[in-house]
């Protein structure tokens, strides 16, 4: 059982919703995701939804929310906090995060941690200005006995014009078990006020294996 819930949590874990990296809210300015992704790895569906919410609660300081569910199966809830480590201009900028919260393994719900640091780079290219995120982070999930390693990366544009690409590229590590990946190219449409929507197919190697289609409305305010 250990070994299975340990497998259903690095497929939870190895397709989060986009975060900001290393950028951090203007004060008084905030963003939220909502995202949904549909997989059938057999003949029947598997869906999964995401809450993902940031505030600038002062220049120095960003907190947020981040909830993942997969119905009836696995899922966590998660405050957390990000503050600047290092401004290196051109060279990009570190932040740390930090939160605490739950997460669940059908109706049981234990405590949990994450710790992480992020690197976030402003790029500019022949097809218009975009970003490059990496993510390492470090979570503890209470009745697990390993804690869970994580490494991502995200790189888009965000070019003044009605599409713009993204690539997310996601790892996680569980004690002796192989290195769990997902990887989702997507499209990133603007909408009116201060949305965008995201479409992409995720390829993933832990469970659900296979693809799924990836759908999320991003928000600005």
């Amino acid at each position: 059982m250990g070994r299975i819930l340990a497998i259903l949590l690095l497929s939870l874990c190895a397709a989060q919703s986009a975060s900001a990296g290393a950028w951090l809210r203007e004060k008084g300015t905030g963003f939220l995701s909502l995202t949904g992704t549909i997989y059938n790895p057999s003949d029947t569906y598997d869906f999964k939804s995401a809450v993902y919410g940031e505030w600038g609660l002062t220049p120095n300081l960003t907190v947020g929310l981040d909830l993942n569910e997969r119905p009836g199966l696995t899922g966590h809830a998660l405050v957390f906090a990000r503050i600047p480590v290092a401004e290196l201009g051109q060279n990009g900028r570190f932040a740390f995060e930090f939160g605490g919260g739950g997460h669940h393994f059908q109706d049981r719900w234990h405590p949990m941690y994450k710790v992480g640091l992020s690197y976030g780079q402003s790029l500019e290219t022949p097809w218009g200005y975009g970003w490059l995120a990496i993510d390492l982070a470090f979570e503890h999930r209470l009745r697990t006995n390993d804690p869970f390693y994580k490494l991502d990366a995200t790189v888009g544009l965000s070019a003044d014009r009605l599409i713009n690409p993204m690539l997310q590229i996601e790892t996680s590590y569980f004690g002796d078990s192989e290195v769990h990946w997902s990887i989702t190219p997507s499209i990133l449409i603007r909408g009116k006020n201060n949305t965008r929507w995201q479409f992409g197919i995720e390829r993933r190697s832990a469970y659900p294996k296979g693809y799924g289609v990836k759908i999320a409305l991003w928000r600005e305010f």
